[in-house]
């Protein structure tokens, strides 16, 4: 069964999806001139903000590719109408993969478990590093898991995207059972994946430090993260048509709503690492947190705790404000900003005890933004918004006919 719009639109994307590519890559190519300066002058600064500003990318495109599962499992005409926006993030994973090639060339500048042992001073992380070198923290092994996530995550990439492509010609089949099968155990690949890479890329920064819940802390962020991507690029596409037909408050106070559980599921599993850590106040693990309070950081912490949690649940209560999707993207902007903190607090006083911002942490960053969105924006304007012809379609062009049953 296929979905025959009786409110006919014109899906076509707009143009202004072709300037705004434009636009990103010319700012993304002449921060890059500047990343590249940076690189030659200050190869550990760089590399630093290169894995901070990767891994804000990264968690846009991942994010995106977590929610259009849950979407699938779920239901619903939310996440129909900006699924083309998150596809788009989605389908910038062969770019990523591309791009963490300079991580790979940095591994030694960023990972003390990478560089000659004899030059750790630390005994006791030297004996440390000793046995984990041997097994785990190895550069091959870290090339070849990265190899391996990036094989999963672009193949559920080309699933999800093949099949959502089918649904913009007539007589296309229904695929509502083939993404479901893929987005159930998507779901699971993908919290097992994320979770490995962000103890290999981020938690191995600090190799006598150890977190169980790090990954899940890393995880909700790329969601929460994803969904205010999603919120920004339907407001910027509100404008014009065909969005400005689809998008109705409902979705929009939809959108809201998952804003709203991602921010209050973040600052628990936040507060449940930082609870259990400091409870059981053991030395390997206490360590981290008395670097990320001291020195200055404990400034962004708490700037992180107001900003990130406190602030943004109180205003997303109003379900008012929920529903304007005018209001609820600058909000949704302002959380981007927080996930940019909450990566730099996470990443950076590995490198410096006192806190310090470098020129690089905000130049690069600007760089892999302005390169990936450019690559974002010229695959959402390849595809029309909406896939017609999905029975999901329904749910957008034809609500008032919706059944739960058909979700």
């Amino acid at each position: 069964m296929t979905a025959a719009p009786v409110k006919q639109l014109d899906l076509t994307p707009p143009p202004v999806l072709k300037t705004l590519a434009q636009r990103s890559l010319i700012v993304g190519v002449v921060f890059a001139i500047v990343a590249v300066f940076l690189a030659l002058k200050s190869p550990a600064e760089f590399y630093r903000a290169y894995l901070l500003g990767y891994m804000l990318v990264l968690g846009l495109a991942l994010g995106s590719m977590a929610i259009i599962m849950i979407r699938h499992l779920t239901g619903g005409g939310w996440g129909v109408v900006v699924r083309r926006i998150q596809g788009a993030a989605m389908r910038t994973l062969p770019l990523l993969a591309a791009l963490f090639i300079p991580v790979i060339f940095g591994i030694h500048k960023l990972y003390i478990w990478a560089q000659p042992l004899d030059q750790i001073e630390d005994k006791h992380l030297r004996e440390h590093l000793e046995d984990i070198t041997k097994t785990y923290l190895t550069t091959n092994g870290f090339i070849y898991r990265a190899i391996f996530y990036f094989v999963i995550w672009n193949l559920l990439s080309y699933l999800l995207s093949k099949w959502s492509i089918e649904g913009d010609k007539p007589g296309a089949p229904d695929n509502t059972n083939r993404f479901k099968a893929v987005a159930g155990p998507g779901l699971i690949l993908y919290g097992f994946t994320v979770s490995f890479a962000a103890i290999d890329w981020v938690m191995s920064l600090d190799p006598s430090w150890i977190s169980t819940i790090f990954g899940l802390v890393v995880l909700i962020g790329q969601v929460l993260s994803a969904m205010c991507f999603a919120v920004v690029i339907e407001r910027i596409l509100f404008d014009y048509k065909p969005m400005s037909e689809m998008l109705t408050p409902d979705f929009v106070h939809d959108h809201g709503k998952w804003m709203l559980a991602f921010t209050m599921v973040w600052a628990y599993f936040n507060f449940s690492q930082w609870l259990i850590i400091w409870a059981g106040n053991l030395p390997a693990e206490i360590t981290y947190y008395i670097r990320r309070i001291n020195g200055g950081w404990g400034y962004v912490a708490l700037f992180v705790v107001i900003f990130h949690f406190a602030v943004p649940f109180s205003i997303l209560l109003s379900r008012p404000f929920k529903r304007n999707i005018r209001k609820l993207v600058w909000l949704a902007v302002w959380l981007l900003f927080m996930r940019y903190v909450d990566l730099f607090w996470i990443i950076e006083p590995n490198f410096s005890k006192t806190f310090n911002i470098t020129v690089a942490d905000v130049v690069v960053p600007i760089a892999l933004g302005g390169l990936w969105l450019a690559y974002f924006f010229r695959n959402l304007g390849a595809l029309p918004l909406l896939p017609a012809y999905d029975p999901s379609a329904i749910e957008v062009l034809q609500p008032e006919h919706h059944h739960p049953e058909n979700a």
